[in-house]
């Protein structure tokens, strides 16, 4: 598989397989993806993987955490509060398309919260990481941290697994921080769910749609 074909093929799949993902191979991908760009070579990630017998004691874990109470309050704003078009009308149309194949309802509040909550279930996937930054860091490292995150998918999809990246962890950055036993000048960024692909979950089918060239491409 060359860099095209991966890139064509990566998508957020939100239904995986019970299959076991080696420990070994995530941490090779990782160590490649460490190669991605970094302003100053300053490499601000830092990454736990989530696996095996750590994994069925992170899933009883947050059982218990959605369960108990609340969500936390998010360390950073996942979007602007006034994020405007296109935009707004992007993510109204993503949700739309997913929650049509789902057939969840509008009004079906408590499908679409059982929904949410796969979130934290790693939509069933055998294996996850997560990203932390430190806090004192600024926007160019937080951008690194994208460099870094989709060369890791990139490398993943060519291992013939899937993946999510999920933003949404940090609705349970407490939990995570300390299952993970970061410091707290460590900074939860995202979770990512790895695995292989659920081929016959209605939401697999799910193709975001990418806007032409000519909205945000100018040739001087």
């Amino acid at each position: 598989m060359n860099v095209s074909e991966a890139i064509k093929q990566r998508k957020s799949v939100r239904a995986f397989l019970d299959r076991p993902v080696e420990t070994d191979l995530l941490i090779e991908l990782l160590e490649k993806a460490s190669r991605s760009p970094s302003g100053g070579n300053v490499q601000p990630w830092r990454i736990s993987i989530v696996n095996g017998p750590a994994m069925t004691r992170f899933r009883a874990l947050m059982q218990d955490r959605i369960q108990s109470g609340p969500m936390d309050d998010p360390q950073y704003l996942m979007y602007p509060e006034k994020i405007g078009d296109p935009y707004h009308a992007r993510q109204l149309k993503v949700a739309i398309d997913m929650y049509g194949l789902l057939d969840i309802g509008r009004a079906d509040k408590d499908k679409r919260v059982a929904w949410m909550n796969e979130n934290f279930n790693f939509f069933g996937a055998p294996a996850a990481i997560f990203c932390h930054v430190e806090r004192h860091m600024n926007k160019p490292q937080w951008s690194d941290l994208g460099m870094f995150l989709q060369t890791f998918m990139l490398l993943v999809q060519e291992a013939g697994l899937n993946t999510c990246a999920q933003e949404a962890w940090s609705l349970h950055h407490k939990t995570v921080d300390q299952f993970t036993k970061v410091s707290e000048d460590w900074m939860l960024f995202c979770g990512m769910a790895i695995g292989k692909s659920d081929p016959d979950h209605a939401v697999n089918r799910l193709e975001t749609e990418r806007a032409s060239t000519d909205e945000w491409l100018t040739v001087i």
